[in-house]
């Protein structure tokens, strides 16, 4: 189910939208010069953790790993970004986007549970 075209264009509206959500939280939340910094310094750090850690030969992605981690390591990864938008949503002062953002991940993980499986499956990168 996970790599069915509909899912794999809503896995990457949702990577998008949480990278640009650490960039809002960066704007939002600071009011000082460092909103200037933070609104590139967050969604590049969220996206350099993204695209780094990876499991070999997953289907999802071009089956490089930059950091070759276990199924479950990446899946943590994954967790910690996306539900961080929406953190970092609500501590923009977008607690109605925020909601939001958790409802469409827990459906979306829901739906790809079989990823899941198969990340809490794969053994630890040799």
């Amino acid at each position: 189910m996970s790599l069915n075209p509909a899912m794999l264009a809503l896995r990457l509206l949702l990577e998008l939208t949480a990278i640009s959500s650490f960039g809002i939280c960066g704007w939002r939340a600071f009011d000082s010069p460092w909103r200037f910094i933070l609104v590139v310094v967050l969604p590049v750090a969220a996206a350099a953790l993204w695209g780094t850690f990876a499991v070999p030969g997953d289907p999802s992605r071009s089956g490089a790993a930059p950091v070759a981690v276990p199924g479950p390591v990446r899946l943590v990864v994954e967790l910690i970004v996306l539900f961080g938008a929406a953190a970092a949503l609500w501590i923009a002062g977008l607690p109605q986007w925020a909601l939001i953002c958790t409802a469409v991940l827990v459906i979306y993980h829901a739906l790809a549970y079989d990823r899941i499986a198969w990340l809490l499956t794969t053994a630890p990168a040799a």
